[in-house]
């Protein structure tokens, strides 16, 4: 069937272009630009849909985050529908957080984003020898993401402020007193222990297996002494580097972009402004208000008969600490650094000047314009480089959608060899060996699991031909071909019997000590006295252990009732541990002032107003508006 198509391609074309012209003039466009613009809805957060086509994307980066921080990890897992549900359920969470921060008028200033931006280890590496920041290769870095620096920025930025979101909410919670107790007097609570472990290592030179036992256990465990199948290969890649290579940007086209996108390149202008700040919480009375506001009125009268003495009454009166004590300077700011009515006003003053009482949700200001830093346009000579590269990246990014058709059909229809596709595009053909259905460390392009899934299909393996071209990221393309192929097989005990008899030992080792703890457990039960066990030491969940977390568990589950109380515990492969509690150690003072502040804190700011209002909106926001379509 597949050598039919190869060989009547032009056919097959006429033949699919009589069935699908059809369905355009039946259907008309509609269902053609549904599937284009995103696909059907699959979730409604507040209003605002999410697309079928969202979701998926958002999946994909998902893996692809997974894959590039575990390259071992079989992405299988994650091709399943509870997987992908979970990346919805994320959305969902992710478009809730910033209505939340919407309405709670939770942001990020300036000033705290160039903070974030420079605890990001990847942008940290760019910066030059005297610190600054190098902004070609920043933009280039973003540029490979498919993003600028204004979309990356307001991205952090709306994570910070989901973040104030979450720390909202991750920090506090309501608790009865009594809960309270119970959930810190179990993490606080001490224990006195004696403790004898039983390790297989102090036994392994007591076993020795016979030949029968190694051969029954060879038998029942040949999977674990199989030879994976291998193969080795050769592939090719087509990426945006390997297109934008022999791309030249005219020189008209080039000063075009310059003018286009000239207010981008300029600098923002930004403003220099005092503020005197009398606080008014939205939620107070009426009447607190009003005096409030009164009292910032008699402020801006006193600052009319004399603007020089502005700067003294800002240090008097303003109840902002952070700029009372410079005179209520705020320095320079641009646009999105400060609430909107706050901003209006700066930005419609002229220097010099003061403004009437502004109110914001944090109270009324009076505020006085001291200068304005005017935008640098920068000359089409010293933005060359950047415009350049920009130019050529988008060149690539439509030449190589043609280019990626090409490539698909080339090794779709050439299937016996790579070197035609490689010869017209201009690729390496590259050779890689040993290769399993696993990533392999340190060859990027198979260490895809796309490919890989690819290059051990049943049609690649017996005819030896060219994968399908797969997409392993954004903007990059790859085939491949198997040269010699060889299949998993289970290796002979002969050649394996080393790994057999050390792994029948562990396990025989690890019964013994198993055994032996449980013998001295009843042993010691009967006759306490009888217990050789080492000094006592102190557990409990708070401290860093040296034990085992499932030996310092199991002693503090314990029934105190009676002491001592005696434990046996299962650590697995780590061999068996009799646990004998001696003491229940009541808290220390430092710990119990933990518990007690611990409980008041969230307590008080939760009776507050600011952390009612808080609970009331997230409350409604995370009930309302949210739905997801059955799947």
């Amino acid at each position: 069937m597949f050598d039919f198509v190869r060989k009547h391609t032009r056919i097959m074309q006429f033949l699919l272009f009589l069935l699908i012209f059809p369905s355009f003039v039946l259907f008309g466009l509609e269902g053609y630009n549904s599937f284009r613009e995103g696909g059907a809805t699959v979730a409604s957060v507040d209003g605002i849909d999410i697309s079928q086509g969202e979701w998926d994307a958002a999946h994909r980066s998902q893996v692809e985050r997974m894959r590039s921080s575990m390259p071992n990890v079989d992405v299988k897992l994650f091709d399943t529908p509870e997987a992908k549900y979970s990346t919805l359920e994320r959305l969902v969470r992710d478009r809730l957080l910033q209505v939340a921060a919407a309405q709670l008028r939770l942001g990020a200033s300036d000033s705290r984003l160039a903070v974030e931006l420079q605890q990001n280890p990847t942008i940290a590496a760019l910066r030059r020898a005297d610190g600054t920041l190098d902004m070609e290769r920043y933009r280039q870095l973003l540029a490979t993401q498919g993003m600028s620096p204004e979309s990356f920025e307001a991205q952090v930025r709306a994570d910070l402020a989901a973040r104030q979101v979450m720390s909202g909410v991750g920090v506090t919670s309501f608790s009865a007193s009594t809960l309270a107790d119970v959930t810190l007097n179990a993490f606080y609570e001490q224990r006195q222990v004696q403790v004898a472990r039983f390790a297989p290592a102090d036994y392994v030179g007591q076993i020795n297996p016979t030949e029968a036992e190694l051969e029954a256990y060879y038998k029942a465990n040949s999977e674990k002494f199989q030879s994976a199948e291998r193969a080795d290969i050769e592939y090719v890649v087509l990426n945006l580097a390997a297109v934008q290579k022999d791309i030249v940007v005219p020189e008209a086209e080039l000063r075009a972009y310059f003018e286009q996108n000239a207010a981008r390149l300029a600098d923002l202008e930004e403003r220099r402004a005092s503020h005197i700040l009398i606080n008014a919480d939205k939620a107070a009375p009426v009447a607190q208000r009003d005096a409030s506001r009164a009292k910032a009125q008699a402020l801006l009268t006193e600052v009319q008969k004399s603007p020089t003495q502005f700067a003294e009454l800002a240090r008097k009166n303003s109840q902002d600490p952070g700029s009372a004590a410079k005179g209520g300077d705020l320095d320079f700011f641009g646009r999105g650094a400060m609430v909107k009515p706050f901003e209006d006003a700066v930005f419609s003053l002229k220097k010099g000047e003061t403004s009437a009482v502004v109110e914001t949700e944090f109270g009324f200001h009076i505020i006085r314009l001291t200068d304005i830093k005017q935008p640098e346009q920068k000359s089409f000579e010293s933005q060359r480089t950047k415009l350049e590269l920009e130019v050529r990246a988008q060149l690539a990014q439509r030449k190589f959608a043609e280019a990626a058709e090409q490539f698909t059909n080339l090794v779709y229809e050439q299937s016996d060899s790579l070197k035609p596709a490689a010869e017209r595009l201009k690729l390496d053909v590259q050779l890689a060996s040993n290769l399993g259905r696993e990533p392999v460390a340190g060859i990027t392009a198979v260490n895809n699991p796309k490919l890989l899934a690819a290059v051990f299909s049943q049609d690649s393996i017996e005819k030896k031909r060219n994968t399908e071209a797969v997409e392993l990221a954004p903007n990059v393309m790859a085939a491949a071909r198997i040269i010699s192929y060889s299949p998993a097989r289970t290796l002979p005990l002969d050649n394996v019997k080393a790994r057999v008899r050390e792994q029948v030992v562990a396990q025989q080792a690890n019964e013994r000590a198993r055994a032996e703890g449980a013998a001295k457990l009843a042993e010691w039960k009967a006759s306490p006295d009888a217990a050789k066990l080492p000094a006592a030491i102190v557990v409990s969940r708070e401290a860093k252990q040296t034990q085992p977390s499932a030996l310092v568990e199991a002693a503090l589950r314990a029934n105190t009732q009676a002491l001592p109380a005696w434990v046996g515990v299962d650590l697995g492969t780590g061999g068996y541990a009799v646990v004998k509690v001696e003491k229940v150690l009541p808290r220390d003072a430092a710990n119990t002032a933990g518990l007690a502040r611990e409980r008041d804190q969230y307590a008080q700011w939760w009776a507050s107003a600011e952390g009612l209002a808080y609970y009331k909106l997230l409350k409604e926001k995370f009930k309302a508006q949210i739905k997801i379509a059955r799947l």
